[in-house]
């Protein structure tokens, strides 16, 4: 008679599974920020070396710096009317293209920093921070920005230089003061280009008239960039805002024969 054959050996006792923690709600942001962000980065990928030249060593973007962005090779000229000591501030500093190209140029490499700035810290905004050594204040709303924003100086090996505040323009402009302000607030997204012509009361998140007003409370040197279809004797009328007026000068900005913008140059600035 065989033997009956011997009972199988019981499963391993399985370990007990740790429960997930739930994602804490920036966690659930930032995910959803860098989804979206990919969805957009399809539409605009082609450009993304004419936006940041070493986008390959990991430039980061949110979406709507895809679209917002200025071209490096435009910021770069922006960038070259400033004063080689000056202190720029960029008002919305967005993921930093901008504000890169202003350290990039008055820091160059092997230069020592020998500026030393010290900034109001306004206690009615609730935000303190002052400016040691650095050639640019770049003030943004929005803290992924920022993040974006010192994590793609880092890249360009300007981090040192720039001075990044998470804060509102306007309430922040009135405790400021610098050489020279460079503003590009937002145009109103890829649909601003729908319209024949782009007015200064289309400017986000207030017209064109009250950013300007506030940044001449902070420097007598202002640089705009603006929509390519912007009604250009609405901007000439900026200069008119100060007595007496302001130098006044516009050009057309292009990347690779494509018109992107109008750069307007008020004060010293302007040729």
């Amino acid at each position: 008679m065989r033997d009956p054959p011997p009972a199988p050996s019981p499963p391993p006792p399985r370990e007990a599974e740790t429960p997930q923690e739930p994602k804490r709600p920036e966690e659930e942001e930032a995910h959803a920020a860098d989804a979206a962000a990919v969805a957009v980065a399809g539409k605009y990928w082609a450009h993304r070396h004419s936006l940041f030249s070493l986008y390959d060593r990991g430039v980061r973007m949110d979406a709507e710096g895809w679209y917002s962005a200025t071209p490096e090779a435009i910021a770069a000229a922006q960038a070259a009317r400033a004063a080689p000591a000056g202190l720029v501030l960029d008002a919305f500093a967005g993921v930093g293209g901008n504000s890169i190209q202003f350290a990039a140029r008055h820091a160059p490499a092997g230069r020592p920093l020998l500026v030393s700035r010290t900034l109001l810290s306004p206690a009615n905004t609730g935000v303190s921070f002052s400016c040691r050594g650095c050639y640019v204040v770049a003030v943004e709303i929005d803290p992924r920005k920022v993040e974006l924003a010192r994590h793609n100086a880092r890249i360009y090996g300007v981090e040192d230089m720039i001075e990044f505040v998470v804060g509102d323009f306007f309430l922040l402009a009135p405790y400021l003061k610098a050489d020279l302000v460079f503003l590009s607030p937002p145009w109103g997204g890829p649909s601003y280009n729908q319209t024949p012509v782009y007015t200064l009361d289309m400017l986000k998140p207030k017209d064109g008239h009250a950013v300007f007003q506030a940044a001449q409370k902070i420097a007598p040197n202002i640089i705009m960039f603006l929509p390519r279809n912007v009604d250009i004797s609405q901007v000439e009328e900026l200069s008119w805002l100060s007595s007496p007026p302001l130098d006044f000068e516009s050009e057309e900005s292009y990347v690779q024969h494509r018109f992107k913008g109008i750069t307007a140059y008020f004060g010293d600035v302007a040729r």
